[in-house]
């Protein structure tokens, strides 16, 4: 009996070891994934077969947007991609370097290989680079400039230089608000995209840091961002109207309020750049101070442009104008250009800006106030230079 109760013992020792207890844990364990896979085996079979959505036909584009379409496609061959550079001089090694220095849009204007684009995306830049959107890629030259429209002329390409199709050429001065407008450029250095607004404004004006305040703006809400500047706007039959040139933005993004230079002042000043290299300005040869200007005005109670000099042998001095002249009591008053052409004028701006509307040779007429009495002078416009 002793020894059977001993082997006993032996036996339940054995079978609560810790190697029991293993290989008791691995069978649950073994069971447990058993279990799992036979449940997911079960929802497989019981989820429904996955297939695939049905595709709604569209139908025909919208003519509108068929026109869009074709607008731009006819339209993109003649927007370019422009790149600018500098030269920068090492500070210890004086090796001169060329760095990016930015980037915007232009416009192929004809066969040669001229392009028009802004003045502020070129200026500053000892380098030009034209990207067409066909791939090809020419170095560009300076052909001439004009600050105070924000224009410029490239040229690129040279004997045998295959042009791209160029946009007809529109008027600006029949445009009307709430007329399409569309934008092609390559904002942010997005290239070749398109945006779609309408005529918000018309006849705004600028101030420039390059002269007279840059006038007959076409206010827009297309999206326009840096990138854009010097990229065509299109009307709806896609001829061009004006060339983008500014935003107005708290955040330098586009915030619908954009600017565009008119077609009508492109076609004055382009072939001017084109033929001669610098834009001839024309001018009357009087000489004036906006500051001093408005003390005049608001001692006289006259609104106009106090003239304050006269440049010698000028048209102004050939057609009779009368300076302000020096006393022993002060500044006495002469005439007082009181409007152009019968377009009131009230700052020296207005007056050289209203003069940019006519080209050089061409006769204007002037009112003048003299000594309380007014006269009407005809003057012929010369260049500035």
């Amino acid at each position: 009996m002793r020894g059977e109760r001993r082997q006993t013992e032996m036996v339940r020792s054995a079978g609560t070891g810790p190697h029991a207890r293993r290989w008791l844990i691995v069978l649950v364990v073994v069971n447990i994934m058993l279990l799992a896979a036979v449940a997911s085996l079960l929802l497989l079979q019981s989820a429904p077969a996955a297939a695939p959505r049905t595709v709604t036909p569209r139908g025909d584009l919208a003519a509108d947007e068929k026109a869009t379409i074709d607008l731009f496609r006819n339209a993109r061959d003649s927007v370019v991609f422009i790149s600018t550079s500098r030269r920068v001089t090492d500070f210890w090694t004086r090796n001169v370097y060329s760095v990016p220095r930015g980037s915007g849009s232009g416009l192929i204007w004809d066969e040669a290989g001229h392009v028009i684009t802004n003045y502020h995306v070129i200026e500053g830049a000892s380098g030009a680079q034209v990207r067409l959107a066909d791939g090809r890629q020419f170095n560009a030259t300076l052909v001439g400039a004009s600050p105070q429209h924000d224009l410029a002329v490239l040229k690129i390409g040279g004997v045998g230089f295959n042009a791209p199709g160029r946009v007809p050429i529109g008027t600006s001065a029949d445009l009307q608000v709430g007329q399409n407008i569309f934008a092609i450029g390559n904002p942010f250095g997005l290239d070749w995209t398109l945006t779609k607004g309408i005529v918000s404004a018309l006849d705004r004006s600028l101030p420039s840091e390059n002269g007279p305040d840059i006038r007959h703006l076409i206010q827009t809400d297309a999206a326009i961002n840096p990138g854009n500047s010097g990229g065509p706007l299109l009307d709806s039959a896609g001829r061009l109207i004006g060339i983008n040139t500014a935003i107005y933005s708290p955040s330098g993004a586009s915030a619908g309020i954009s600017f565009a230079v008119p077609v009508d002042t492109v076609m004055r000043v382009v072939p001017q750049l084109i033929a001669s290299g610098p834009y001839a300005q024309p001018v009357l040869g009087v000489e004036s101070d906006e500051e001093l200007n408005e003390r005049l005005k608001r001692l006289s109670g006259i609104n106009g442009v106090f003239v304050l000099g006269i440049n010698p042998g000028s048209a102004a001095e050939r057609a009779g104008l009368v300076p302000a002249t020096r006393s022993m009591r002060g500044v006495v008053p002469g005439d007082v250009i009181t409007a152009l052409n019968g377009k009131p004028v009230s700052r020296f701006g207005d007056l050289l800006a209203r003069l940019d509307d006519f080209q050089v040779g061409e006769r204007v007429e002037l009112t003048v106030l003299r000594n309380g009495a007014t006269h009407k002078l005809s003057v012929a416009l010369e260049s500035a230079d």
